[in-house]
């Protein structure tokens, strides 16, 4: 037998499926909270040694942080082609404005204490608001337009064509449910800056932070529930129309699929996903007792359950779908027949099986050596040598 064999491709497909999940929700909880932070700092930060006492909460571990990000769009590329080649070439006007609020922010955390100088510095600090608000919006806008369905049809070479023109395919991202769920994606990631906030400060950087962050929360939860509600009743689902072969080819063009019926039908057939939403609202309404009590550590916790269940919610209901198509439901693509080859994935596997736990380990370690509040005394006292 050969040795990838020993996992059967649909089995590696799954187990694919979770891991690019794994990531996704590995960025938003640490990521996240630097998002969270620069979007929350012209509000929770008064003075320039406050700003500078939120900045340096995220300072030493944002660039690690990001690796999620990197593993995560790795992962699409190396076990996903297909779903990589359709979603940055149909998304790739967001991707430009997702990717440049990422490059303004490692240049303002960089220069923003440069110079002496108020104006300068307050023009940094509003280039961190964008580096953190604008991705953590339109990361939900584009769930959002996944559980919608996007507007692209394969050729017969599998070569993915959009409709519209080229302003159209970044306008024509931001319908109604798609920006409700970028509400829901910035709100949570609000709220989970302001629990890092108030575990990584005191004084009023801390008190603005549990006010602002308590009000996120409520927002986030009402959001998602509307968006459940909107799923439910005003958002066509996608469903197979005929029986998907085991371990068949990764072509989505021999498959058939139709609109219609609801996505929320994944939980009567599967009523333990269940549990994914209910993590979300549990996680949010006790991250928002948490901020509203003066918690720290439980906050944060509270807060990544919230988020875990709140993505997972998105990818459980939508299973085995990844990205539908509405012009030509045929093309859409599923775990089924979007993946890498067998033998691909089962490399990667292990490979992933060896450094996975090499990275969890030094980000423990990381955290662990940088645990501890930052405080305005640090900053005064070091101000040379922080940010």
């Amino acid at each position: 037998m050969i040795l990838y064999e020993l996992i059967d491709f649909d089995t590696l497909r799954v187990i694919w499926w979770a891991l690019l999940g794994v990531l996704l929700i590995g960025f938003a909880l640490t990521d996240g909270f630097d998002m969270g932070v620069g979007a929350l700092l012209p509000f929770v930060a008064r003075s320039d040694v406050e700003r500078r006492v939120a900045i340096n909460t995220v300072g030493p571990v944002w660039e690690g942080n990001q690796v999620w990000f990197i593993l995560g769009g790795g992962a699409i590329f190396a076990a996903w082609p297909p779903l990589y080649a359709v979603s940055f070439s149909g998304f790739y006007l967001a991707m430009f404005v997702v990717l440049a609020a990422f490059i303004v922010r490692p240049v303002a955390f960089k220069y923003r204490s440069k110079r002496d100088s108020a104006t300068w510095r307050t023009c940094w600090d509003w280039a961190l608001f964008a580096g953190g608000a604008v991705p953590a919006l339109l990361f939900g806008v584009a769930v959002g337009n996944v559980l919608l369905g996007v507007p692209f049809h394969l050729t017969e070479d599998l070569m993915p064509m959009y409709d519209g023109n080229f302003a159209m395919k970044f306008l024509g991202l931001l319908r109604p449910f798609a920006l409700l769920s970028g509400v829901v994606s910035l709100s949570m990631l609000l709220m989970h800056g302001a629990a890092w906030l108030t575990l990584k400060t005191d004084g009023m950087v801390a008190i603005r932070a549990r006010a602002i962050g308590t009000v996120a929360g409520m927002v986030a939860a009402g959001a998602y529930a509307l968006a459940g509600l909107w799923l439910a009743f005003g958002v066509d689902g996608f469903a197979f129309t005929s029986e998907v072969v085991a371990n068949g080819p990764s072509n989505p063009l021999y498959s058939e699929v139709a609109r219609g019926g609801s996505w929320l039908s994944a939980y009567a057939e599967r009523p333990w996903i269940a549990i994914a939403p209910l993590m979300g609202f549990v996680g949010i309404t006790m991250a928002v007792r948490g901020l509203r009590e003066g918690f720290e550590v439980s906050t944060l916790l509270w807060s990544k359950l919230g988020i875990f269940g709140i993505i997972a919610s998105v990818g459980l209901t939508m299973f085995p779908f990844i990205l539908p198509s509405t012009v030509d439901p045929d093309s859409s693509l599923t775990v089924w027949d979007a993946s890498s080859s067998h033998r691909t994935l089962f490399i990667m596997l292990v490979v992933t099986a060896i450094f996975m736990p090499l990275i969890l380990a030094y980000t423990s370690w990381v955290y662990k050596v940088l645990w501890g509040k930052v405080t305005e005394d640090d900053v005064t006292a070091n101000s040379h040598s922080v940010y």
